[in-house]
């Protein structure tokens, strides 16, 4: 990201105002800009020297030249190392890299074994991806990693297999009811991982408190309610995350099988159901992404007691304090 380009001076954020909605979405869909995939070391090097003109005072305006710079450094360098990371792994091919992982756990009829596979499959991507773009200056250790993969995968098959055996025992429903039921069984077991995988990775968080900061950036204390709203808040991002992409392509694809698509070959079918994951995910995953705002802020007395009646530098008391919710 362009905040790994030093300089005494603050980068903006963004070009857009992330308190609303709408500019979420817009900053969202600029840092998953898959164009920003044919970005060389060459412009990254221009655009580091952009930045750094800026954080040194030399560049006086947010120009468009700027904005430009600081879109091709925020998806595709990491913030902490400021080293380029590894093209599949970039926040700019997200929609691109779980595209064939997608389709695969989506594709209809699979059995146990191609089951195990997908979901295994899209649980070691995650983790690659989460790796790759984590919080360097605090660095999971290879236990907690090995723990939180482990867990990953376990939840996801043992819900997808476990589902794809109890749906067709339904018979007290439509067997329309139980196709389209089955067709979003790789919905549940994603959305199980993902939330069991939040919970393992940020467990230190909820039981010791996040830090919150006063309106100047002073840390005011450590709060676990605080915590707890922050990492519920990204299992819950997860579920969102995961429902466009995971529901709407699935079916639409049973009600195109019925008509557009019936009698056709399996390739053919596939393609299709590419274009659906592909078209939704470019077209949602922004909506979805901006649903909560990465720093919030919250009332004091909504917090521990301890942190109430406490002063800020210019000597007014806190009554609101804001946090870093991660991702």
């Amino acid at each position: 990201m362009a905040s790994s380009v030093p300089g005494p001076l603050p980068l903006p954020d963004s070009r857009f105002d992330l308190s609303t909605y709408w500019g979420r979405v817009r900053h969202c869909s600029e840092i998953a800009d898959p164009s920003m995939l044919l970005t060389t070391e060459n412009d990254l090097q221009k655009a580091r020297d952009v930045i750094s003109s800026y954080r040194r005072g030399e560049l006086k305006q947010t120009t468009p030249e700027f904005w430009h710079a600081k879109k091709q450094l925020d998806s595709t360098v990491h913030p902490d190392t400021g080293e380029t990371v590894l093209l599949p792994f970039r926040m700019s091919c997200c929609v691109l890299s779980n595209l064939v992982v997608t389709a695969g756990m989506l594709t209809p009829g699979l059995g146990t074994a191609g089951t195990i596979f997908w979901q295994w499959t899209n649980q070691s991507l995650n983790v690659a991806i989460n790796s790759a773009n984590a919080n360097k200056s605090h660095p999971m250790s290879m236990q907690q990693l090995i723990t939180n993969y482990t867990m990953a995968v376990t939840a996801s098959c043992g819900v997808a297999v476990g589902l794809n055996k109890i749906v067709p025992r339904l018979t007290k429903i439509s067997a329309n009811t139980r196709l389209i039921l089955g067709r979003l069984v790789p919905f549940a077991a994603v959305v199980s991982a993902g939330i069991v995988n939040v919970f393992l990775m940020r467990g230190d968080e909820i039981r010791k408190g996040i830090s919150v900061y006063d309106k100047n950036g002073d840390e005011v204390g450590k709060s676990k309610k605080a915590a707890f709203l922050a990492v519920g808040e990204t299992a819950l991002s997860r579920v969102i995350n995961a429902t466009p992409i995971m529901v709407i392509p699935p079916l639409l694809l049973v009600r195109l099988q019925r008509n557009v698509l019936k009698g056709k070959s399996l390739g053919i079918q596939t393609l299709a159901n590419l274009g659906l994951i592909l078209g939704t995910s470019v077209a949602a995953l922004p909506f979805a992404l901006a649903v909560f705002p990465q720093y919030q802020d919250i009332d004091v007395h909504k917090l521990e007691k301890d942190l109430a009646g406490k002063k800020d530098k210019d000597g007014e008391t806190v009554d609101k304090v804001y946090f870093n919710r991660g991702i």
